[in-house]
């Protein structure tokens, strides 16, 4: 008898590699709290929905472009008999070319309809893949490649754009200024690695955030300007029961020397401590390190 694993495939127009970053950034389109990386091979990370569903998920096959694999080593499903229904099933991506678009088929092996719980997870991985996940790729602009991530929250756009503003509170306590008003300015520094001045150009509550990047110091490559006149912003959206925020860091460019650095930090503090601010109350940003911002290279810099 053939097997009647759930199943559904979405088409894109974003490029493989796109939607194979998508799919990682799974803070991006799965609702819920998770905790642990969710790009690395080999590594496990736990998903939480509110007191309904608990499990553990291992990255057993990470091919870039092409395949993602995880194997749900633990489980526990309240609203069922067998609570471990997920136990030793596999959650399966595969990403190939169909003509000009980009075909993913979604395969969770193992939820089949004698499952309890197959009625309920079935329509929630539709609505997850067919809309969540196809709006993040979507939201990817071909030929944009500026730094871009999602995070889906359960609390509202004014508690997600509050915790926004607190900067200190999952970026970095080594900060120097206002960060929660209109055309205020402020420092950041990281031990001597890296100094920026930032201002604060748009502030929408409940909507939008911008900060344009007036000033930038990286020690670690030969650019150090690197992220002069860029802009961050963040982008808050309700999406159904939940909020979206869309962060982008406009001008943060492969060519960049420093891309690959950025775009791991901005991951963490977007995808772990931004999302935790908003959901708990409490990130984790880059504590203070004891030292004081260097006023002599504001000066030096030209800004006062």
């Amino acid at each position: 008898m053939k097997r009647q694993d759930f199943t559904t495939t979405i088409l894109v127009d974003q490029t493989p590699k796109q939607a194979f970053d998508a799919i990682n950034n799974v803070r991006g389109w799965w609702s819920g709290e998770i905790e642990g990386p969710t790009d690395k091979l080999g590594e496990e990370f736990t998903y939480r929905y509110k007191e309904f569903h608990n499990s553990k998920q291992k990255l057993t096959e990470l091919i870039p472009n092409k395949k993602i694999v995880w194997l749900v080593t633990e489980s526990s499903i309240n609203f069922v008999k067998d609570k471990n229904e997920w136990t030793n099933t596999k959650i399966i991506f595969d990403i190939s070319k169909k003509e000009d678009k980009t075909q993913i088929r979604f395969t969770h092996e193992g939820l089949i309809p004698p499952c309890e719980c197959f009625d309920a997870c079935s329509n929630a991985w539709t609505g997850l893949i067919t809309d969540n996940l196809r709006r993040l790729i979507s939201s990817i602009r071909s030929g944009n490649q500026d730094f871009k991530t999602v995070i889906l929250v359960d609390q509202t756009p004014q508690e997600a754009f509050d915790a926004i503003n607190n900067v200190r509170g999952w970026w970095s306590e080594n900060i120097v200024g206002s960060t929660d008003k209109l055309e205020s300015e402020f420092d950041y520094h990281y031990k001597d690695a890296h100094r920026c001045k930032i201002k604060i150009i748009e502030l929408i509550p409940e909507q939008k955030v911008v900060w344009l990047v007036m000033d930038n110091y990286f020690n670690f490559i030969k650019d150090k300007n690197e992220w002069k006149d860029t802009r961050i912003i963040f982008e808050i959206d309700k999406k159904d029961a939940q909020t979206e925020v869309r962060f982008t860091h406009k001008g943060l460019v492969p060519d960049y020397e420093c891309f690959d650095v950025c775009n791991e930090a901005w991951s963490n503090y977007i995808n772990n401590s931004l999302r935790s601010l908003i959901a708990t109350g409490k990130g984790s940003p880059t504590l203070m390190d004891g030292g004081e911002f260097d006023t002599k290279w504001v000066e030096k810099r030209g800004f006062q």
